[in-house]
């Protein structure tokens, strides 16, 4: 057996690269200007340890179109090459100049980062060029021009050049299927999406196109609220002032600068598209975060710039790899850490903040275990006296009266009078109203063990009851006064399906509620958010629920009384008051909603002519 080499043909390359190396033929200009900021580095760096001598000098990328001759001209004033590097680094496809350049110059400056690491940038011309010809020369002191052109086959010419200063122009002679990239403002375009962020200034003719520097690049220190502000505007032009936003300043273990916007949540936010900016070494690669940012902070913007993310050959996507879950979780922790720092030290701010960053917190807790143990401390509800407390404020204040139970409400302003009872009683009331909610109560709930979370009509607890009105006392029957007014209701109801209770509640104020299962609502709920045709059929199966009748309410003890005058309008009326206790808190069936019209309209005729003939 004998080993052999593999035998790699550029003229099979050529063809791969150009067709389907890259997903996007707009990526050549950025590959030739990151190549030309590569060589402008590389002079600094050379200047930085003495081996070419240090000068102020103009540095600058130009690129110029020339509609007539059709060529495009990438032009800089970097390290150039000579003969020798020409063969090496352009001739050999896949000979990466740029690691080649870091091995034999190594630095420890964190700034000296070169763009380029595979070699093939280059070669990305020949995506839009029939021809490309590099004319350089090196910085080298005794180097004569070098002059390199190929048309895209296995062939290529090289002979001496005409350039007289240090540097390199590399001409592209478009194709004809390729009009476009001689389009000024097509140019202008491209470039300032990839490009806006390089530290070397690059013209489009006359016009520049890096004007904005990236903030991101300074230390937090140095930034005021209008460097920050003003950069948001600059990368989101038609949105509102952010909320606040998180610096990002990582060197161990890998290196991450950006900056991450908190937004105001708009009707139309995508959870699955992340809209911060991905850059690697100020150069653009993508407008998709999703690994690695987690998906729970998909609602944040800004720009995030790491030279130690893995990307592909072309620049184009990441690889997933341990870097990048390191990334992710940086992230998360120095987010939940600066919401944690904002609610402790301007807590106005922050509930100000809190119907926008709520999903994000909320989301946070159910997705990651890590983000719940920092968020927890900040995890704030709004109760129905418009105060804000956590769920430990909250057990510690009414831990008296309600032991462990946390009692919410979904709708506020629709179970108003409900909540009376509860506000008589000194008894805080949380506001759920979110389609979150839930999921994230099932989740505390498991967390806090002993702790639970009860919708305000899910039960009949202690503190709602006043016992020192209880009808207790037996009648010759041996039922209590309780007793008789559930069965009279439940006879009149003349709804099997309808458990009937009566109860002393701590007011007046209401004739009932009704009483749907906290586990029940939660199972109908979840079953809707699947298939609503479904989830309402379901409604039917699991919603048992029962209508808690106030003894303390001098409509039923009425409606009692009028039974035996006028036993049609208080069956009538029985119905409208359990009726009305649906509608209140949203579970009527819409199919019954005409039905509890024409009855109202009966009742209301019934009552004003039996008022007139009392008159």
């Amino acid at each position: 057996m004998t080993k052999q080499k593999l035998e790699i043909h550029s003229e099979n390359i050529l063809p791969i690269i150009k067709r389907w190396l890259y997903s996007d033929k707009d990526i050549f200009v950025r590959e030739l200007v990151s190549n030309a900021c590569d060589a402008i580095h590389k002079v600094k760096i050379l200047q930085d340890q003495g081996i070419i001598p240090a000068k102020e000098e103009n540095f600058k990328i130009e690129i110029r179109i020339n509609k007539t001759e059709r060529t495009l001209t990438f032009t800089d004033n970097g390290i150039g090459m000579d003969a020798e590097e020409v063969q090496k680094y352009i001739a050999q496809i896949a000979f990466s100049g740029a690691e080649d350049f870091m091995n034999k110059y190594k630095t420890n400056n964190e700034g000296d980062q070169i763009i380029g690491h595979f070699g093939l940038g280059f070669y990305s011309a020949y995506m839009v060029a029939a021809k490309v010809e590099i004319n350089t020369l090196s910085y080298k002191p005794d180097a004569e021009p070098v002059l390199w052109s190929c048309d895209g086959s296995s062939e290529y010419l090289i002979e001496k050049g005409s350039r007289a200063t240090r540097g390199t122009e590399i001409t592209l002679f478009v194709d004809k299927d390729s009009d476009e990239y001689l389009d000024e403002h097509r140019l202008q375009e491209i470039l300032k999406h990839y490009c806006s962020f390089l530290p070397y200034p690059v013209y489009l003719g006359d016009s520049l196109i890096n004007s904005k520097q990236p903030l991101w690049v300074k230390p937090a220190s140095e930034c005021t609220e209008k460097d920050y502000l003003d950069f948001f505007h600059y990368l989101y032009p038609s949105e509102p002032d952010p909320l606040f936003w998180v610096h990002l300043n990582v060197d161990y273990p890998f290196h991450m600068k950006g900056i991450l916007y908190f937004p105001k949540i708009r009707r139309d936010f995508d959870a699955n598209k992340s809209t911060v900016k991905l850059y690697c070494n100020r150069v653009f690669v993508s407008d998709n975060c999703k690994d690695v940012i987690p998906n729970y902070l998909m609602a944040l913007q800004g720009i995030i710039d790491s030279p130690d993310i893995p990307l592909n050959v072309s620049r184009s996507y990441l690889q997933m790899d341990r870097t990048v879950k390191q990334l992710s979780g940086h992230i998360s922790k120095k987010v939940s850490d600066n919401l944690n720092t904002l609610y402790r030290n301007e807590k106005e701010r922050f509930i100000t903040s809190w119907n926008d960053v709520s999903i994000v917190v909320k989301l946070g807790i159910l997705e990651d275990e890590k983000f719940y143990e920092r968020a927890k401390e900040f995890l704030i509800w709004k109760t129905t006296k418009d105060t804000w407390l956590t769920v430990e404020e909250y057990l510690e204040t009414n831990r008296e009266k309600t032991k462990d139970k946390v009692f919410y409400t979904r709708d506020p302003a629709h179970s108003a009078h409900f909540l009376d009872i509860y506000h008589k009683q000194g008894i805080e009331v949380l506001c759920a109203d979110t389609p979150i909610d839930p999921y994230l109560m099932q989740f505390l709930e498991r967390k806090l063990s002993s702790v639970t979370f009860q919708r305000i009509d899910a039960g009949i607890d202690e503190s709602i009851v006043d016992k020192t009105k209880e009808k207790t006392i037996l009648d010759a029957s041996g039922k209590t006064e309780a007793a008789h007014l559930a069965d009279f209701i439940r006879d009149k109801l003349g709804d099997s399906a309808v458990k009937i209770e009566a109860k002393s509640l701590a007011t007046d104020a209401i004739p009932g509620f009704v009483m749907i299962d906290e586990n029940q609502r939660r199972m109908r709920d979840y079953l809707m958010s699947l298939d609503r045709k479904e989830g309402i059929q379901q409604m039917k199966h699991l919603a048992e629920h029962t209508f808690v009748v106030n003894t303390n309410n001098p409509l039923m003890t009425s409606i009692q009384k009028l039974n035996e005058t006028d036993a049609e309008l208080a069956s009538d009326l029985v119905k409208q008051t359990y009726e009305l206790s649906l509608l209140s808190q949203r579970e009527m069936d819409p199919t019954t909603l005409n039905e509890f019209i024409l009855r109202n309209t009966r009742v209301l005729e019934k009552l004003t002519k039996l008022a007139n003939e009392k008159n």
